[in-house]
């Protein structure tokens, strides 16, 4: 069955993250942390589905402050398809060169930052610019990036780089080249594509990783709790917590 494939392949991911990425996770995490714990910012960013980790992270359930989504619309939510916020103006903002320098206009970033970069290929010019400009602004810069796929096609950037030869920190989602995993007898493109489920697969174990370090350090984070699942006074006020606390961190940054 197709759907055994899926479940295989997935597993595949899963296992190869655990068994080969268990240092970088750790050296993500201690970075990530660092930041937070000093007041600033972990910076999120991906492009197409690239921004669904940074959704994953931040704002959501078990997610917690120091994180920083930074989805541009364009860039993020193109399921229209065609007219309006369609694919081909997704497909030529995620190539075009400058245009990170232009978002980034919008922050105030600080050495003490951290930036967060989700690319499957890691070529594409917005990845890339906004790679250059974090590294020459002194962040950390942590790359979620197969790098099997990167490996397989060749730079697109004028710089001539990848994403993953600008990063001070790698974490391999392990996703195949390509992305899309699944053959089905009949059908000449294969199908069930793996990198989300790599990116958040790979994410959560940081962030989880972040909480432990965090927690030790004796600052342990503020986390978005469920509100489902608490009395609603004790819910509100926990998320009214969390939120001023998220207000008063980026309100300078931003």
């Amino acid at each position: 069955m197709s759907a055994e494939q899926w479940f295989e392949k997935t597993e595949r991911i899963h296992r190869r993250i655990r068994e080969t990425q268990m240092d970088n996770i750790s050296a993500a995490a201690e970075a990530i942390a660092k930041s937070i714990m000093a007041g600033r910012m972990v910076h999120l960013f991906g492009a197409g589905h690239g921004a669904l980790p940074v959704m994953e992270c931040y704002p959501r359930i078990g997610g917690f402050v120091g994180y920083h989504p930074m989805t541009e619309h364009c860039l993020s939510y193109f399921t229209n398809v065609v007219g309006d916020s369609g694919v081909p103006q997704f497909l030529f903002l995620e190539r075009l060169e400058g245009f990170a320098q232009v978002i980034l206009q919008n922050y105030r970033l600080d050495p003490k930052d951290t930036m967060m970069i989700f690319s499957q290929s890691g070529i594409n010019g917005v990845v890339i610019d906004m790679a250059l400009e974090t590294k020459k602004q002194g962040l950390t810069l942590v790359a979620l990036t197969s790098m099997e796929h990167t490996q397989a096609v060749p730079a697109r950037h004028s710089s001539g780089k990848r994403l993953c030869e600008l990063a001070d920190i790698i974490v391999d989602t392990c996703v195949p080249a390509g992305d899309a995993m699944v053959e089905v007898p009949g059908l000449r493109e294969k199908v069930g594509p793996g990198s989300t489920f790599g990116f958040v697969t790979a994410v959560n174990a940081i962030n989880c990783e972040v909480a432990r370090i965090m927690t030790e350090a004796g600052q342990p984070p503020l986390v978005n709790v469920s509100h489902n699942f608490l009395p609603p006074d004790e819910a509100k006020t926990q998320m009214d917590r969390v939120w001023d606390a998220y207000v008063e961190r980026v309100k300078s940054q931003v």
